[in-house]
């Protein structure tokens, strides 16, 4: 009898779930035409046990850090808040928010550089991190098109993304089949764009980020190496 590769067995397993919720553990290599040094970047989803994840976000480039984390639970197929941190220093200097979702009450309260927040809570509300698990979960569905309400400073923002088609990207584990996605924004009030890319054999992680601000900075993240459900993830060779 012919036996199936174990990597064959491996992605064809991934591929099965790629609508399931999949603990990942990726680095990223940052930089941008305006800093001439690359920077580095960490995304991990670990489960808590009883249907609860963390998510965190470490970075840093020259002397800019960041940290942001966010603990959920999985109601459903819905993603549950439950608390939000975020943290940017820089030569001591220091921006920091952070948000406690009370769903049994209702409310989202918490600061954001000092000031209190306090914003009715309802089903389908997203933090800045959970929004994104949210975003991959519903392209591993096929959905063209999403939008969520994120809670952004003491206000909540709708986030529109739309997607554009299928792309190769080049990463440091290879050449990855990814699924490339645009942030929707309306031209009037912004000129800001970002454009992502999803691997379509790894869960729908995150394997590239690119965007361009408002003033023509450039700045993109790109996949160094990642394991998800354990398995490490590997492209194809040039």
């Amino acid at each position: 009898m012919r036996r199936v590769p174990t990597m064959l067995l491996a992605l064809f397993a991934l591929q099965l779930q790629a609508a399931e919720l999949q603990p990942f553990a990726a680095n990223y290599i940052s930089d941008s035409e305006q800093v001439p040094v690359s920077g580095t970047s960490a995304r991990t989803l670990k489960p808590l046990g009883n249907g609860c994840y963390e998510l965190s976000f470490e970075a840093a480039v020259l002397v800019i850090r960041f940290n942001e984390a966010s603990t959920f639970c999985v109601d459903d197929g819905a993603f549950l808040p439950r608390t939000y941190r975020y943290e940017r220093r820089s030569l001591g200097k220091a921006k920091q928010v952070e948000y406690e979702f009370d769903w049994a009450g209702k409310q989202i309260r918490g600061n954001d550089r000092g000031r209190p927040v306090r914003i009715p809570l309802l089903r389908g509300m997203q933090d800045k991190s959970t929004y994104q698990l949210a975003l991959q979960q519903d392209i591993a569905a096929g959905k063209k098109s999403m939008s969520y309400q994120v809670i952004d400073g003491d206000a909540i923002s709708v986030y529109d993304f739309r997607v554009l088609g299928e792309e190769r990207v080049h990463t440091r584990a290879g050449w990855i089949e990814a699924i490339r996605v645009e942030r929707v924004r309306d031209p009037a009030e912004s000129s800001r764009k970002t454009l992502l890319w999803f691997a379509r054999a790894w869960g729908h992680l995150l394997v590239r980020l690119h965007q361009l601000e408002e003033d023509g900075k450039d700045y993109q993240i790109t996949l160094k190496d990642a394991t998800v459900n354990g398995h490490a993830v590997k492209g194809m060779e040039d």
